[in-house]
């Protein structure tokens, strides 16, 4: 038995609407921080670029995930979404590794910068980061790859803000050092802050249990329900940054109960666990198909 649930919301304007933003704010970006020596500002629209490729990504992969399965990719292109979270986060962390190495070596010898045009381009890009981290909000806590181009979004909106405070005590305290303190202090939050979508979208990758699922209270429920006598082989895997998928094998010496049982556990399976593609399969005996293991069991 198995049910089927699809689709994130749409989000393909959220992504025309942020890409066009993005580009034209790096191209302000880069030639004023260029004109007026600013590492901040230069720093910030190569972090910007790199958004734009991220969001780009992102993109592709969310209309890739809702391409419809076939004889080939029975499960369709779902895992895209996956994939490109994780490349989202390692491409961020990358970008954040390089601006805390440049601001390192400027920090060394650092050099005076006009405030006043930093502070003007970068309190632009606090409005353009955050507009466009807003369209994707809704999207930010279900998805794992809406919640990767939030992120994007949401960081450059902080490191602008950054750059405004960077360039305020600039001109109040004439201290050089700020520019390059300030871009190492951003990148540092933005690792930090990254590090949680990195380390979830490997961990999917790799088929482990969503965050969301509890595995053990999982069992429970399963083995709780009318006739099951034992229960082996449940297994719980993200087949997309929206859908979850488990097997198990349930052992009723009594009998086949039936859909109408099958559709209840997939109602809770759903309702209690956001399990979207439940497939079960009854067993009258619990004889071991080869694959059979307890939850403790390393391959469980």
């Amino acid at each position: 038995m198995s049910s089927h649930h699809h689709g994130p919301a749409e989000f393909s304007r959220a992504f025309a609407i942020g890409i066009a933003l993005n580009v034209g704010f790096v191209v302000i970006e880069a030639v004023y921080g260029w004109r007026v020596g600013s590492l901040a500002l230069l720093a910030d629209a190569g972090h910007n670029l790199s958004d734009v490729a991220g969001l780009a990504l992102a993109w592709v992969a969310a209309r890739a995930a809702g391409r419809l399965p076939d004889r080939r990719h029975t499960y369709g292109w779902q895992r895209a979404s996956i994939l490109a979270a994780f490349a989202n986060a390692v491409l961020l962390l990358v970008a954040m590794g390089s601006l805390l190495w440049e601001a390192l070596l400027r920090l060394q010898s650092p050099e005076p910068t006009d405030a006043v045009t930093v502070m003007l381009v970068a309190a632009v890009g606090v409005l353009v980061n955050g507009a466009t981290a807003a369209l994707f909000m809704p999207g930010s806590k279900l998805d794992l790859n809406i919640r990767g181009a939030f992120l994007h979004m949401a960081g450059d909106a902080l490191v602008s803000l950054g750059v405004v405070v960077s360039g305020a005590l600039y001109l109040r305290t004439g201290w050089t050092w700020l520019d390059p303190l300030t871009s190492m202090a951003i990148a540092l939050l933005i690792i930090a802050g990254t590090w949680g979508l990195f380390r979830q979208s490997l961990h999917l990758l790799f088929d482990g249990v969503p965050e969301s699922v509890i595995l053990a209270d999982v069992d429970v429920m399963l083995r709780a329900q009318p006739g099951v006598a034992d229960l082996h082989d449940l297994h719980v895997w993200a087949m997309s940054t929206t859908d979850i998928a488990l097997t198990a094998h349930l052992v009723m010496p009594g009998g086949h109960p039936g859909d109408a049982f099958l559709d209840g556990i997939a109602r809770q399976l759903h309702d209690q666990f956001h399990i979207t593609h439940p497939t079960i399969q009854i067993e009258f005996d619990g004889l071991d198909h080869g694959c059979a293991h307890p939850l403790d069991s390393p391959l469980t």
